[in-house]
């Protein structure tokens, strides 16, 4: 079978999706996290399926990856991540509280939550949201298709605007990338150990 006609279809449909993204947008939300970092803030995120990995891959490269060119590092905490916490909380309540129930116990006035969701309705991640706008949060959406819910409720967003999963997923995976490496190279000009 020769499938290249697909391959060079979905690749050049996922260029004309990154061409368009709105580089204000990246660089708000960048600046809120850096805003976090430098109060010493934590950061909150969590997603279901592939944002779930996306969130914990966020974490690993901002906890990791940029402080290790920082003296006042990241705070951040996936809440995908305690499967153990998320079945209980599941099993007891319902899984839409999986993510609202950790951060009833952690986050505090100007910490940072970020949802991520394709369709930005996933029930678990809008109630989490809904709680962190509650509590004087600063609530971050990285959505794709309409935006959602999320979209709406949060103070900063960044929108995949596109009808497909795969390449919403795809670039909120380089949100991840694109911002921890554009922090890097920022920082490692400046660090002195």
């Amino acid at each position: 079978m020769d499938y290249t006609k697909d391959l060079k279809k979905y690749l050049e449909e996922e260029i004309e999706v990154i061409k368009s993204l709105d580089l204000e947008e990246i660089n708000a939300v960048i600046n809120v996290l850096e805003e976090a970092r430098i109060n010493g803030k934590r950061i909150f995120i969590c997603g279901n399926g592939g944002s779930a990995a996306t969130a914990s891959h966020f974490t690993g490269d901002f906890n990791k990856g940029i402080n290790e060119v920082l003296d006042v590092k990241y705070n951040f905490e996936c809440l995908s991540d305690n499967m153990a916490g998320m079945m209980a909380i599941a099993n007891d309540y319902s899984y839409d509280e999986v993510f609202i129930h950790p951060l009833r116990n952690k986050m505090h006035k100007d910490d940072v939550f970020i949802g991520i969701s394709g369709s930005g309705n996933s029930v678990n991640v809008v109630k989490a949201m809904d709680y962190a706008n509650s509590i004087g949060g600063k609530t971050v959406a990285l959505v794709g298709y309409e935006g959602g819910k999320l979209k709406e409720m949060a103070d900063y967003s960044i929108h995949i605007k596109i009808n497909d999963m795969q390449i919403a997923e795809d670039l909120h995976m380089i949100m991840d990338h694109l911002m921890m490496h554009t922090l890097y190279e920022y920082h490692s000009k400046n660090y002195k150990k």
